[in-house]
Parts: structure tokens; C-alpha cells; sequence
């Protein structure tokens, strides 16, 4: 398994936590298990092969940090969501865009034009081109804006 594959499940738990009252860690305890990947497996291929160590960390930090900042991370949204309601989008794009704003925020050895990258190529899987383009000029506006020495 390699890190976009992690990051990609850590996109499906963070979907989960938008839909339910369920804590990060009962959600991590829950899935993070070579048995709850093989029932997983059967239905999507990025669970075909449990994650080793440094994939499990990183599958780990990514839930627990869009967990405890979900409503910093969605105030980031909202914010760069101009014309738009919250409530009005796509959770799988929410769930996408929570995921690459907390690595850009909380970890410095991601790149933010990678965790762009990644996030634009997770949302080609799942959405409409529409919904991707959405996804990077949110994602593009909040770096320029919040982070400009980055840039």
C-alpha cells in the first residue's frame, strides 16, 4: 500500500464521521483491523491489502486530526465556498477537502501543492468534474489566502 492509497481510506473514515456521532478513535479501533479490511476488500480493492506501519500512522494521524478539527476544517470550507452553503455540499467532497485541509494545515511534510494533487485525483474517483474543479479552486483559494508565505 502506498500513501495515496492511505490517505484515500482516511477520505472513507473521515465520509463515516461526517455521518454519524461516533468518536475518531472507536472508528479507527473499529476499521483499522486486518478482518474489518478483509470484509471491506471484498467490496473495494484499495482495502485488498492491509496497511502496514508507516500507512497505519498515517491513516491514524489524518482521522484523528480531521476528527478533533472537523469544525475548523469546515469553517475553512464554508468560508472559500463563496456563494455556497455548507449544508449544500457534496459530503464526499467535504470529506475530501477536510482530509487535504488538515494535512496542509497540521502536516508540514506534506507539500500543500500535494496535498492538492491528491485531493483533486481522490475526487476524480468519486465525483463529477464539476465537483473536482469545485474541490481545487476551494483548496487553491484557501492556500493562497491562508498561507501565502507557503506559496
Amino acid at each position: 500500500m502506498n500513501r495515496s492509497t492511505a490517505r484515500e481510506i482516511a477520505v472513507h473514515f473521515a465520509f463515516e464521521l461526517a455521518f454519524s456521532d461516533e468518536r475518531a478513535e472507536a472508528l479507527l479501533e473499529r476499521e483499522l483491523t486486518p478482518e474489518a479490511f478483509a470484509l471491506r476488500g471484498r467490496e473495494e480493492s484499495i482495502y485488498a491489502q492491509f496497511p502496514g506501519e508507516g500507512e497505519l500512522d498515517y491513516i491514524t494521524r489524518l482521522v484523528r486530526g480531521v476528527g478533533g478539527h472537523g469544525a475548523e476544517l469546515d469553517g475553512y470550507i464554508d468560508k472559500y465556498a463563496k456563494g455556497w452553503k455548507f449544508s449544500r455540499i457534496d459530503r464526499v467532497a467535504s470529506a475530501i477537502m477536510r482530509v487535504a485541509m488538515y494535512e496542509i494545515l497540521y502536516m508540514p511534510d506534506v507539500p500543500n501543492k500535494a496535498a492538492i494533487n491528491e485531493a483533486v485525483e481522490i475526487a476524480k474517483k468519486y465525483v463529477d468534474d464539476d465537483v473536482v474543479k469545485f474541490i481545487n479552486g476551494i483548496l487553491g483559494s484557501f492556500v493562497r489566502t491562508e498561507l501565502p508565505e507557503q506559496e
